[in-house]
């Protein structure tokens, strides 16, 4: 399962840099059973040995010993410009545990740090550790967080903040950046080991195929197309989707200035650094896409090697073109669901689209919106529906809820099974920049107990939770302009 290839020109024996005095800031529960650490009542590991390799600090548990420990070399566009080699520089990967990855981002410099530290601070290292877990209850491929470990050791950013250590689990980090670093390289033997691997271990069917290498390319594009329509579904802004953050297995990987919307803005960029609003909401599937035609040159050299140039171009090409099909499909398939409708007309997407624009033009808290849908029946009269008044065009919502109630009375579903279907794809809670900030404030003054009751309810966010109902409410206007940028 670990890093498929060997040798300098591809990854870095790196060991850990130790922190001092490391202490448990957070620990998913859900993810420590999915690589089969033994917990105690309280939920942290039986074996004390797991903060200290956690941190860093060591190579073995009781039963577990990581004798190589690598950092990878890739390379990618950043904002669209090509930037040559950059590489794991804060991400060192443990090697293999229970058919996962176990990976630790802030453990230290490595040969890819270029001009940083290697570290990562608790401010960012808690947002990924919250939203990589609420990613995965939400049922959307992720990365996985296993825990966050503290150190008062400093670490200066834009001020001086303390050091922490967020511990990753996924079946691979291989990601976009690595076929593009080979790529760049003319190195098609390594290409070749890297693609044979992904195909042995995450892609066996495209061995059956007649290109296999072709069928490959389909099948990362395929779910990474999947993956942006269910984003845009429940209203997340990954904020750098850079093609060296691309995961090769269609995952959500390097959660960095993300963030859900509140406010439904159609054109949110959620990165104060994106000033040209290149990774904005509306432009996360085209930017997807053209993250998938950097893999497809990538890969270009891999067809080659049972077409010409020529044939290779075209298949790819072509293979490229499936993309929006597929996005289109899956993103057409969401929102329906997200409306309670199981059969399918032609008027839908006309009936979404004005929808999300009226959200848009009245800034309607996106999340509480959708899940108050479920709350309309067929019979119920339109002057007699609390979610008019959100929305400053009375006059247009109207018509929608209208032309809604209308599309309603078509569906077979009964009102309170249909509601039950859409309480399962539209959550009640998410995790909204305000929340985490506040969870982050407390941290900073070692109480982590928001953290903890952050990541319970963000377990369960289709559940009603009444004694939470207020982490399901739109910020309050002076926390609504929350700013996230790169920095961690």
């Amino acid at each position: 399962m670990a890093f498929p290839l060997q040798g300098d020109d591809a990854a870095r024996h790196t060991p850990p840099t130790p922190i001092p005095d490391p202490y448990w800031v957070a620990f998913s529960k859900s993810c420590a059973e999915l690589i089969d650490i033994p917990l105690a009542n309280n939920d942290l590991p039986t074996d004390h040995k797991w903060l200290e390799l956690l941190s860093g600090n060591s190579l073995e548990t009781e039963s577990n010993q990581f004798t190589a420990p690598i950092a990878s070399a890739y390379s990618g566009h950043q904002f669209g410009v090509w930037a040559g080699q950059l590489g794991d520089g804060r991400a060192i990967l443990l090697g293999d545990i229970a058919n996962q990855e176990l990976q630790l981002k802030g453990a230290g410099k490595t040969a890819y740090s270029r001009m940083g530290d290697g570290r990562a601070v608790l401010r960012s290292s808690i947002r990924e550790f919250l939203c990589s877990e609420a990613m995965h209850s939400l049922g959307i491929p992720t990365s996985r967080a296993l825990a966050v470990v503290g150190s008062k050791m400093p670490v200066i950013r834009e001020t001086r903040e303390t050091a922490a250590v967020c511990a990753r689990v996924a079946p691979s980090f291989v990601r976009v950046g690595h076929f593009e670093h080979f790529a760049s390289l003319q190195n098609t033997e390594r290409l070749k080991e890297l693609a044979d691997d992904l195909i042995a271990k995450h892609y066996p069917d495209c061995r059956n195929s007649k290109i296999p290498y072709l069928e490959l390319f389909k099948s990362i594009s395929s779910r990474n197309a999947t993956l942006v329509a269910q984003w845009q579904a429940v209203g997340f802004c990954h904020g750098v989707l850079n093609s060296d953050n691309i995961s090769a297995l269609g995952l959500t990987i390097d959660y960095g200035p993300f963030g859900f919307l509140d406010q439904f803005q159609i054109d949110h960029i959620c990165n104060h650094s994106d000033h040209s609003g290149r990774y904005a909401y509306h432009r996360q599937p085209q930017v997807m896409h053209w993250n998938m035609a950097c893999l497809a040159s990538a890969m270009l050299p891999l067809i080659e090697l049972s077409h010409s140039d020529e044939e290779a171009q075209t298949l790819l090409r072509s293979a490229l073109e499936e993309f929006p099909i597929t996005y289109a499909a899956a993103w057409q398939k969401s929102f329906r669901d997200k409306l309670g409708l199981h059969t399918s007309e032609e008027a839908d997407i006309e009936l979404i689209e004005r929808l999300l624009q009226l959200m848009h033009d009245s800034r309607v808290d996106y999340t509480t919106l959708f899940r108050s849908l479920g709350n309309i029946d067929k019979s119920t009269l339109v002057k007699d529906i609390a979610l008019r008044d959100h929305f400053i065009d009375r006059d247009g919502i109207d018509l929608w809820l209208k032309d809604y109630l209308t599309r309603l009375a078509k569906e077979s579903l009964g009102d309170e099974a249909r509601r039950t279907i859409m309480n399962t794809v539209n959550p009640k809670y998410v995790l909204r920049n305000h929340l985490a900030q506040h969870a982050i404030e407390l941290a900073q003054q070692d109480d982590f107990s928001e953290v903890h009751k952050l990541l319970n309810i963000l377990n369960k966010p289709f559940d009603e939770q009444p004694e939470n109902e207020s982490y399901s409410q739109a910020p309050a206007e002076h926390l609504q302009s929350i700013s996230v940028s790169c920095s961690s």
